[in-house]
């Protein structure tokens, strides 16, 4: 059976992605730090594994990949999809706040790839997917942090491919657009509306639509080092 690691699989765009995969038959690994209800619920429903990990804790991650490696071997997709927001100046951000973004959202994918990657280069196979951001491609005022780590995550795809295509792995990137997820809800109504009617498809995505974009970057062997744009229109 074919395996898949999600990080931050317990809800949103995660979660989504968990089922997509469940239902091709890939036994899941649900990453999570502090879902753990969710995360278990979901391991359940997909006949999959569930296990807690911090991604912006080396120790936490080094733990997770011993054990994934030690019951599973290599994993055929790795989708670091983990990550967390922050919304306000630049000016009025701490220096903690900068380092802990930062840490988890490209960081957290830099340990979970690293941990679990030895395996698959030993197999000649398998399939790295992160999860950037339209703004990690153009930026987004007040959200400098997340648009960095963002574009971090779209540097960290395409230097990997070019690293790990000779050992037979693929490595790409989803930029999602506007997506309806628990992060995109602390916005207004109002909020919301623009963005919407800024897109050209003028909808809000969903997280299967990610989800999907996932799968045909496991399924298509000969895509690599791209940057897959799932936003309506909205950054062309």
């Amino acid at each position: 059976m074919k395996t898949a690691l999600i990080t931050g699989g317990s809800r949103g765009i995660g979660a989504a992605t968990a089922r997509r995969f469940a239902k091709e038959g890939f036994r899941v690994i649900i990453n999570y730090n502090n879902s753990e209800a969710r995360a278990k619920a979901l391991a359940a429903e997909t006949g999959g594994i569930a296990i807690r990990a911090d991604v912006g804790s080396p120790e936490q991650v080094a733990a997770m990949a011993e054990k994934i490696t030690a019951e599973h071997g290599a994993l055929d997709v790795i989708v670091n999809n983990a990550g967390i927001a922050h919304f306000g100046l630049l000016t009025d951000m701490s220096e903690a706040e900068w380092q802990n973004l930062v840490n988890i959202n490209l960081g957290g994918a830099f340990r979970v790839t690293k941990g679990l990657i030895r395996p698959m280069i030993a197999a000649g196979r398998g399939c790295v997917i992160n999860i950037s951001s339209m703004w990690g491609q153009v930026g987004a005022s007040c959200e400098a942090a997340y648009s960095a780590s963002k574009a971090g995550l779209i540097g960290l795809t395409k230097a990997l491919a070019k690293e790990l295509g000779p050992s037979g792995i693929r490595v790409n990137c989803i930029a999602p657009g506007v997506i309806d997820t628990e992060m995109n809800a602390r916005l207004d109504s109002e909020t919301l509306a623009e963005l919407k009617d800024e897109t050209p498809l003028g909808v809000i995505g969903s997280p299967e639509d990610v989800a999907d974009a996932a799968y045909f970057l496991y399924e298509n062997g000969f895509v690599t080092g791209q940057v897959i744009g799932v936003n309506g229109g909205f950054v062309i």
